[in-house]
């Protein structure tokens, strides 16, 4: 019987593409072009073709496991077909279906953020204490400091969230005007929070 087969990249752009597919396959969130490159003790520049072809590798249609570039990082995720299968097996909570109340909050904050309970009540009309602790226990929002003239906490979305909506910064969020007939109607009720809130 012969030697095992060892499987052996061609040549070293090839080896780096190993090498970023294992870091992203055991990294908890999404890495950095500079991350990738600190942990693979490589260039940038290499890193950044190296990514280009696990793009290419692992793209949609192609692969069970799709790379995408997210929440100002790179991240793999489950292909559109796998992905209910990968939810009937994990079942975590983050993925099962948010209730309005829900996503109109984290629109505030997503928009408006970072903001407090009171503001986010303000603009919704009607309490949101249960629904910011779920938003936190689900890791879609964070602390982010408190408003200095009442002393409540502040809340900014998380990478998280920019992963689970495919953002890869907040500035790819739909403006406000492109949301649709009640857009200026929220745009003003932001407005007047936002004029309420201290610089």
């Amino acid at each position: 019987m012969g030697r095992p087969l060892r499987l052996v990249a061609a040549n070293p752009l090839d080896r780096l593409a190993h090498t970023l597919e294992a870091l992203l396959v055991v990294a908890s969130q999404p890495l950095t072009v500079p991350e990738l490159a600190e942990a693979a003790g490589e260039d940038p520049e290499r890193i950044e073709m190296a990514l280009g072809l696990l793009t290419e590798r692992f793209s949609e249609g192609r692969s069970g496991i799709v790379l995408e570039k997210v929440a100002g990082g790179w991240a793999f995720r489950a292909s559109r077909d796998a992905a209910d299968a990968c939810g009937r097996l994990f079942e975590r909570p983050v993925e099962r279906g948010l209730s309005g109340a829900a996503l109109e909050t984290l629109a505030v904050i997503a928009y408006l953020g970072p903001c407090s309970r009171p503001e986010i009540a303000r603009l919704r009309g009607v309490a949101t204490d249960s629904v910011v602790a779920g938003l936190v226990e689900r890791g879609l929002i964070a602390e982010a400091g408190r408003d200095q003239s009442v002393g409540a906490v502040r809340y900014r979305v998380t990478p998280l969230f920019e992963r689970i909506f495919g953002l890869e910064s907040l500035s790819e969020l739909p403006r406000l005007d492109e949301l649709g007939e009640d857009a200026e109607a929220m745009r003003e009720r932001l407005e007047t929070i936002a004029e309420k809130r201290p610089a």
